[in-house]
């Protein structure tokens, strides 16, 4: 789908989308890591079946994945978020429509899938406490609060390129005034970056993640944790769910793998709320190592904008029916009938035995370190 999306883009969005900050260390470290762990499988287990269902803040999803926050899809096809939105419907998992969605949160929503609204915490708080009334209103499922971004990474293919956006792409939540930065390409520069320095509040911290608690009934993800002592405070602060990400390699070029960093997150929240895993998620094995280590499920992201820009919901529909056989298939190879069980898989890091363990179920669960 990469490759398809590569014959149907100009090349300064495929740029925007498939970079990272920097000298992009991070982004190519989110899948060095995910590479690096092996799955123990178990055998003698009746697989007959591999059930891909489970449940993500309460709701059933046909598999326990969903769509990461992407802004502007309408860069790589014409219907954009809405054509996405039916992709994850038809899949049976959340759409994640993000504060830079090209299309008013409001018309995902009518699309008809199960919706998280992204926040971003902008300087303009009336805007911020508006849009999430908003995503109430419209029927969203969850507020997803992204807390890694006081203003946008260097993202040098974008600065290289002077990206703007086009003049029929906007970010829809936004007056035209405020988002018509986006639009003035300058050499050397990222016109996007220009817009959002404009528009988030750097000055987010935790009274005001305690506020937004307190300002919605709607569950509330916070995405973007690293540091296990950030994601307890954040569990402190009512959050019900918490993202491991790095924004995908695209903010601190050099910041740890985010699947490096999920077990001492999961170990920090102690079940106190819901983990997902994001940045780097490829493929159906993925989605398996994460359940190994302790993720409630993950969220996907470049793959389904590459299906999207190929063939629209079409496109991004097989993306993600290709991630549902590729974990089923994992599921059952990995000797788990369910999701649940793939909770109990062990895995290692590197290429080294896996040493003795007694033969219970749930013997040595977790990664043996290198």
């Amino acid at each position: 789908m990469e490759r398809a999306a590569a014959d149907v883009l100009p090349a300064p969005v495929r740029d925007f989308v498939a970079g990272g900050s920097g000298a992009e260390l991070t982004l190519a470290g989110n899948r060095a890591a995910l590479d690096r762990i092996r799955i123990v499988p178990r055998v003698l287990r009746d697989v007959t079946a591999c059930d891909t269902t489970s449940t993500l803040l309460a709701r059933q999803v046909a598999m326990p994945v969903a769509t990461a926050p992407i802004g502007y899809q309408k860069l790589v096809h014409p219907e954009g978020e809405l054509a996405a939105a039916r992709a994850a419907k038809e899949a049976g998992i959340p759409f994640t429509v993000g504060t830079l969605s090209s299309f008013p949160l409001e018309e995902v929503a009518e699309v008809g899938a199960t919706t998280w609204f992204q926040l971003y915490w902008l300087r303009d708080r009336t805007l911020t406490f508006d849009l999430v009334r908003r995503a109430e209103e419209a029927g969203c499922a969850a507020v997803m609060l992204t807390v890694d971004v006081p203003w946008m990474g260097r993202r040098l293919r974008d600065m290289r390129n002077g990206f703007a956006l086009p003049d029929d792409v906007v970010a829809a939540h936004f007056t035209v005034g405020t988002a018509s930065a986006a639009h003035r390409a300058a050499a050397g520069g990222s016109a996007l970056a220009a817009h959002t320095s404009m528009a988030f509040a750097p000055s987010l911290s935790w009274p005001d993640l305690e506020e937004l608690r307190r300002r919605t009934r709607l569950p509330l993800i916070v995405k973007g944790l690293l540091d296990p002592a950030d994601a307890a405070r954040a569990v402190e602060c009512g959050a019900d769910a918490v993202v491991v990400s790095n924004h995908g390699g695209r903010q601190l070029d050099g910041a740890v793998a985010s699947v490096d960093a999920l077990e001492a997150v999961c170990a920090a929240v102690g079940g106190r709320c819901e983990v997902l895993l994001d940045s780097g998620v490829r493929g159906g094995t993925d989605v398996l190592k994460a359940l190994a280590l302790g993720a409630s499920g993950v969220l996907v992201g470049r793959p389904l904008l590459w299906g999207l820009a190929a063939d629209g919901a079409r496109g991004a529909g097989r993306v993600l029916g290709l991630l549902a056989d590729e974990l089923r298939d994992a599921l059952g190879l990995a000797g788990c009938s369910d999701v649940a069980a793939a909770r109990h898989l062990r895995t290692l890091r590197g290429p080294w035995g896996i040493g003795v363990a007694d033969d219970s179920d749930d013997a040595g669960e977790g990664t043996v370190p290198l």
